[in-house]
């Protein structure tokens, strides 16, 4: 490993556990945006922030080039319960580092910060942004969405998230769906009114049953989930409204608003969708960037989880360093030789990449 890398990797972890020690919620990103952005500014880098999302961009910026987006998040969720550790302590031991967002997805941001600067001075054959975004982890509208406009056209986004740094080319999506079933109250002890409930219970027999035809090899099937449902005001009368939630599980065969426009004709339940934004992404296993991954002993995969890269309308890769499994965990660690490797990868990727 050259000295550089060898320096930006160190760098890298310092910064990381600067990040750990400062709490960074969703929407309460401010102070690690501060760290963020002091970090690109003391290495010579024009930052720039919008909210609590800080982005850099190329020195030599050529429009007449392709331009690839590096973005991960720097928001983390709460610290659930069964914590043996401090969650802000950036305990290491040994090569083990335990913190909040260490693993999802601290140590993918620093490693795409570190990327970006080793290929800041070189001239390369495309553009890159660097982003580290907020509101991730509740796909909020003052995180990458925001800022996606700033940056213009993109060709290839790469969002680091944990994956072993083997390559998710397929990420399912999501759609939350809220549903009414309209009835007429009654008294239960006589033959009269309209059940609502008994309506709800016919949509979600239903959805049991039903499965939506385009499978996908590496997403599976769409899956669809009824995940909450609330009738009724008392033991004696007859629900007029009965409520219940679905939680939908998209592959890239479906756009959302396709499945919602079904499930509306469907369903004798009124249906609002929280959104429809989300979609389910796929980059063929051809690209440049995917042959080059599976050239270094990189698998390709599809993704049950969500990701920015469900608000990228543009080709997306999903890698970085870290597992999945960890993430949302007590005790959340990354092991620093997983950093250290993965800022290997990411600039063995991008090196000589042809777009």
């Amino acid at each position: 490993m050259s000295d550089l890398i060898t320096r930006l990797c160190d760098e890298a972890i310092e910064l990381l556990i600067r990040l750990i020690k400062t709490p960074s919620l969703s929407r309460e990103e401010a102070c690690t945006a501060v760290l963020i952005e002091e970090f690109l500014v003391a290495h010579g880098v024009a930052a720039k922030r919008r909210a609590h999302n800080v982005w850099a961009v190329s020195q030599h910026f050529d429009v007449g080039k392709p331009t690839i987006l590096l973005n991960s998040h720097h928001d983390t969720v709460k610290a659930g319960a069964g914590w043996k550790y401090d969650p802000f302590g950036a305990v290491l031991e040994g090569e083990k580092l335990v913190g909040l967002g260490s693993n999802d997805a601290g140590a993918s941001a620093v490693s795409l910060l570190a990327t970006f600067l080793y290929f800041q001075d070189k001239a390369n054959p495309f553009n890159i942004i660097c982003a580290i975004t907020a509101e991730e982890e509740i796909s909020g509208a003052n995180g990458i969405r925001r800022v996606l406009p700033e940056f213009g056209k993109i060709d290839l986004g790469i969002v680091g998230e944990p994956t072993g740094m083997n390559l998710a080319i397929a990420e399912k999506g999501l759609i939350v769906l809220d549903c009414t079933a309209h009835g007429k109250t009654g008294h239960a002890a006589r033959d009269e009114g309209e059940n609502a409930l008994y309506k709800a219970m016919d949509d979600i027999q239903w959805l049991r049953g039903f499965q939506f035809p385009k499978v996908s090899p590496l997403l599976g099937p769409v899956k669809t989930t009824v995940t909450q449902i609330s009738a009724g005001t008392q033991h004696n009368v007859v629900p007029d409204r009965c409520q219940f939630v679905i939680d939908v599980r998209t592959n890239e065969l479906y756009q959302n608003q396709e499945i919602v426009d079904f499930l509306c004709e469907k369903l004798q339940s009124e249906i609002t969708p929280r959104s429809t934004h989300l979609n389910s992404s796929r980059i063929s296993e051809t690209h440049p960037m995917i042959r080059k991954g599976l050239a270094m002993g990189k698998i390709a995969y599809g993704s049950p989880t969500l990701s920015d890269q469900s608000m990228m309308p543009f080709e997306t890769v999903k890698i970085g360093p870290g597992e999945s499994a960890r993430s949302h965990t007590p005790d959340e660690f990354i092991l620093l030789s997983e950093i250290r490797a993965g800022i290997r990868d990411y600039i063995e990727l991008l090196s000589g990449l042809e777009l």
